[in-house]
């Protein structure tokens, strides 16, 4: 039975639909352009929607960007809580983490360069938010390896966290030649030798 809701719904759903195809453009523009290189008639184009199209979507650019970097940091600290959380062997789930992490790094390359470059031209509040997720996200990953490594010190596993996310978001650059399907054991491979490396010393 239709309902007098199920209008409402469609169009919701495909205002999101539309918000999500906006934001992948962006990245991509932003990427290859830089946030100052690109327009927001670019942004619209790339679309298929005029420039002032956009705004019935976002404010300007620095909202999208906003959104952007808001949204990945959030979904990946809420993947990040769901494994922890998840009744598995802590090595099982440093393993869930480095996929987590490993997926996005192979699938949005454009993110990781967006956010290395841009993050300063996210507004203060927003960019305080997003720093805020960044470092719950690091801390699951913590919680984990002090399960593993318990004389190692939080300092250091933090380091050693940071240090795996540099070489993990290296996509941009080392992706490419490689499919995906082998970059991703490589990848693996090179965090769990990382990890093991940062810990033995101590």
């Amino acid at each position: 039975m239709t309902t007098a809701s199920t209008p409402t719904r469609t169009l919701a759903r495909n205002r999101g639909k539309r918000r999500t195809e906006i934001v992948e453009a962006a990245a991509r523009l932003f990427a290859a352009r830089g946030f100052h290189g690109v327009s927001i008639e670019d942004i619209g184009g790339a679309v298929g929607i005029s420039g002032p199209a956009l705004y019935r979507h976002f404010s300007g650019k620095e909202a999208l960007l906003a959104e952007m970097l808001l949204d990945i940091s959030s979904r990946l600290r809420e993947s990040a809580a769901a494994v922890v959380t998840s009744p598995a062997d802590p090595r099982e789930t440093l393993d869930a983490l480095l996929n987590v992490q490993i997926t996005f790094a192979i699938e949005q390359p454009a993110l990781i360069t967006v956010h290395d470059r841009e993050l300063g031209n996210v507004p203060e509040p927003e960019r305080r938010r997003i720093r805020r997720l960044q470092r719950l996200y690091v801390e699951e990953w913590v919680t984990v390896l002090a399960e593993l490594h318990p004389s190692c010190p939080p300092a250091r596993l933090r380091a050693a966290t940071h240090a795996v996310f540099g070489l993990l978001n290296s996509t941009p650059h080392s992706a490419g030649e490689l499919p995906a399907r082998d970059m991703r054991p490589l990848l693996h491979a090179m965090a769990r030798a990382a990890i093991a490396a940062s810990v033995n010393e101590h």
